[in-house]
């Protein structure tokens, strides 16, 4: 599916620097960014599928016409920030934290999407293209006279391997699937407890401009807000995480009976599935099963997850 005009657009939010805002921001459908260099440009992120991919491109090339891009940060492994690697010039760098590296390399969907989804996302013409450079916990890329500092929270989170964009002359944090605006929360590859503490974190930045992972850009006034809104989600899923545990409800079932209240309006609400499967394989100690949380969460649903890919 080729992107029509109205469904994304670059936006200035700063003194050089863009947010793509692929405004559904359901499953899928991610922001990705644009910072300008005097040396080149950087971009952060990709896209799900080529279509996607290019048609940022092509807006990137519409803003910053005698530049080239030079690095590319992934803010995360899942493919909606990735996919579209492969269709970045060649020379292009690509960075991202270490684990970030490993859980892409290992990721199969990329080869063949399980029917989880409808319509199943067609990724079109990409390869499973890898970061080239790694970091542990900082990084820094000096982009001429701007200085573009790409950070780990120090824990597992939305991911294992999240990362943050932070340009502080301009004051602007691209926060990755760290902060979803308007849209249920997604932490069932990270860390249920580690996504709630790093909040906190994302606050300290005392950002002027905010790009989530996914919805509308966020002012400072804003993010507060959003914040407080994902901690008492995030202890929502606790809660009915422990009464599950100790009623010896399955995730499934305890999903069932939930009444998800303020949360109800959020898009893509089947992710409580997700997050409690989360939440139960961190209290018991094991590896989460994947295939089995997205089965229990299409069931939940009444049938695959909505999406516009």
């Amino acid at each position: 599916m080729a992107v029509v005009e109205s469904d994304a657009q670059l936006q200035e939010i700063g003194d050089g620097v863009w947010a793509w805002v692929q405004r559904d921001g359901t499953w899928w459908v991610n922001n990705a960014g644009l910072i300008a260099g005097d040396d080149g440009d950087l971009l952060v992120d990709t896209c799900a599928t080529a279509d996607r991919t290019a048609a940022l491109l092509a807006a990137v090339a519409a803003v910053r016409p005698a530049s080239r891009l030079r690095w590319a940060v992934n803010t995360h492994a899942h493919g909606d920030h990735t996919y579209g690697n492969s269709v970045l010039p060649a020379d292009v760098t690509l960075i991202g934290h270490e684990r970030m590296r490993e859980t892409l390399a290992a990721d199969a969907v990329i080869d063949g999407c399980p029917p989880f989804w409808s319509p199943v996302p067609d990724w079109g013409a990409v390869t499973r293209r890898l970061p080239d450079l790694t970091f542990d916990h900082a990084l820094t890329v000096h982009r001429g006279a701007t200085r573009v500092e790409v950070r780990h929270p120090g824990h597992a989170a939305h991911t294992t391997g999240d990362a943050v964009v932070w340009l502080p002359a301009q004051s602007v944090l691209f926060a990755g699937d760290l902060l979803f605006a308007g849209l249920t929360p997604l932490v069932f590859m990270g860390s249920l407890a580690g996504a709630a503490a790093v909040l906190d974190w994302i606050a300290a930045f005392d950002a002027d401009v905010i790009v989530p992972g996914h919805g509308p850009v966020l002012s400072r006034a804003d993010l507060a807000p959003q914040l407080d809104r994902h901690r008492r989600y995030y202890a929502f899923v606790r809660d009915a995480a422990d009464r599950g545990l100790a009623s010896g409800a399955s995730p499934f079932e305890t999903a069932t009976r939930l009444d998800l209240g303020e949360f109800a309006d959020w898009a893509d609400a089947e992710r409580i599935v997700l997050n409690l499967h989360r939440a139960y394989a961190d209290s018991r100690g094991e590896e989460l099963d994947v295939i089995a949380a997205f089965r229990d969460a299409v069931a939940w649903n009444g049938g695959p997850l909505r999406t516009i890919v």
